[in-house]
């Protein structure tokens, strides 16, 4: 038996049911701990992600604390130098601090398994942290006062739960430059094996895709335009396009990777589910959704929407309906999601729809968005995933001549501005045009006429910030009818006269 064992610390027997001990395994902690008095190496293989407070036992988090606190100003650590700073008189199952550290030493494992104790060590204290959420939602449970909703308890857990899985992961620290290089090949790798040949998603949209590099990994996208523009109508052509091409690889550890377009999660605040989803069937079959909500269509167009349908079904496309939510409340959903299904790209159609906390409500909405902005960059960061999300222009657009959208147009424009690697606007000439048909047969109404003709079935895709590359414009086609963004064709300019 070994000198320090968990059921020496054991008080006087209970019944199983009522006294369990969290798991540990002090015989790991022992040899980990060994292997470093004997060859101060051994640190290094555990010291990335190792910390004192992942050991079980008191003594051993302080053996372990100062012996790398030694090893990292340059002195050795050992049984001889480690027992100055460790209680004299201090009962180690009847062993002294001397006594112990030796024991230690004498019975240490060799370097080379220094790293594989050193994982045991830190998954038992993610058990021991699980149990403690898990303690901590009992109790909590039990005991919370009237007025706490539990709909916080819940998205508190989600939290903790999710920091607990992503810090569960061994390495980190300084790369080699070799290491570095060889990442850096892997990626333009992945770039040549995706349709596209991006480095980010590909929204499909190819000379938007050519401008952007594809949808960046941890960026916040704004997509901005004043009502009837088409921000949803390109928001979902987007979701669409990524989710069709998904394709996954399953890798050895049973995990599925995502190899090519990617798995989408889209907040619609302001419409339903089954809306968004007729959208796409219309953006789909061409027949528009007016129609479809009439019955106004024959048996072949029945037939088209049929098939579609059926394709529609295995898109992996999560959409979540629910109004109203906080950032809070979409951020815990959102982790959620990635954790049980996968997670690649993230939509929220929009902004103004979201709330912050009730603190910052009440210091303004201004303050309000600026955290809501601020909470999206963390997440994407988080998450590592793209955010597409929508906001609303100011109506000064509408008293300018040239009715195309700037930065300063953004509501609240300040954080979204800052907060955002990307800023697109979409305008569309031809909508601002029909508003402004002149009589009939005067000069006036060939002039529109004429504008009419070049503007129809037109829209501008404005890049008005982007951190990894150029601003500019890029044109595509829309098809209003069925709200569908496309690719212009190829023997019209893909880039407007303001592309920069």
């Amino acid at each position: 038996m070994s000198p320090l064992d968990s059921t020496a610390r054991k008080p006087a027997p209970e019944p199983a049911s009522a006294y369990r001990v969290a798991p540990h395994n002090i015989e790991a902690e022992q040899a980990i701990l060994g292997a470093i008095l004997v060859n101060n190496e051994a640190l290094y293989r555990v010291s990335d992600f190792l910390e004192p407070a992942h050991f079980f036992e008191p003594i051993h988090q302080q053996i372990y604390e100062h012996a790398r606190s030694l090893v990292r100003t340059g002195k050795l650590a050992s049984p001889i130098t480690l027992k100055t700073f460790l209680p004299a008189d201090i009962d180690i199952a009847g062993l002294t601090v001397a006594q112990y550290l030796a024991r230690l030493a004498a019975e240490a494992t060799t370097i080379i398994n220094a790293a594989d104790y050193g994982r045991a060590i830190y998954d038992l204290a993610v058990r021991r942290d699980l149990i403690g959420i898990g303690e901590d939602m009992v109790n909590l449970a039990f005991e919370a006062p009237v007025d706490f909703a539990p709909r916080e308890q819940i998205e508190d857990a989600e939290r903790r739960l999710y920091e607990l899985a992503e810090i569960g992961r061994y390495g980190g620290g300084f790369l080699k430059f070799e290491a570095a290089l060889t990442t850096a090949l892997e990626m333009a790798a992945h770039a040549y094996q995706r349709d596209g040949k991006l480095s980010g998603l590909a929204t499909e949209l190819k000379d938007l895709d050519t401008k952007m590099g594809g949808l960046q990994k941890s960026d916040l996208i704004i997509i901005a335009g004043r009502p009837g523009m088409g921000k949803t109508a390109l928001a979902t052509n987007i979701a669409y396009n990524v989710a069709r091409s998904w394709r996954g690889e399953v890798r050895p550890d049973g995990h599925i990777e995502t190899a090519n377009g990617g798995i989408v999660g889209f907040f619609s605040l302001e419409m339903s589910a089954e809306q968004l989803a007729t959208r796409i069937i219309a953006e789909q079959t061409g027949i528009p959704s007016s129609t479809i909500r009439r019955g106004g269509i024959d048996q072949r167009g029945f037939d088209r929407l049929k098939d579609v349908t059926i394709e529609l079904q295995h898109l992996p496309l999560f959409i979540d309906e629910t109004g109203g939510l906080s950032i809070a409340q979409l951020a815990a959903r959102a982790r959620r999601l990635k954790r049980q299904k996968g997670l690649d790209l993230l939509i929220i159609d929009y902004i103004q729809l979201l709330q912050g906390s009730t603190r910052r409500a009440q210091e303004g909405r201004v303050q309000e968005v600026t955290e809501i902005t601020t909470n999206l960059k963390a997440l994407a960061k988080e998450l590592n995933v793209p955010i597409i999300a929508l906001s609303q222009l100011s109506r000064q657009v509408e008293n300018r001549d040239d009715k195309r959208p700037q930065l300063a147009d953004l509501r609240e424009s300040g954080s979204i501005e800052q907060d955002a690697d990307v800023v697109l606007f979409v305008f569309r000439e031809e909508y601002y045009l029909s508003n402004k048909e002149p009589r009939a047969n005067s000069d006036e109404y060939v002039k529109w006429q004429t504008e009419m003709e070049a503007a129809h079935g037109k829209a501008e895709i404005i890049i008005g910030k982007q951190r990894h590359g150029p601003t500019g414009t890029v044109n595509l086609q829309f098809d209003a009818a069925v709200t569908r963004f496309d690719n212009l064709a190829r023997d019209e300019a893909p880039f407007g006269p303001h592309s920069g």
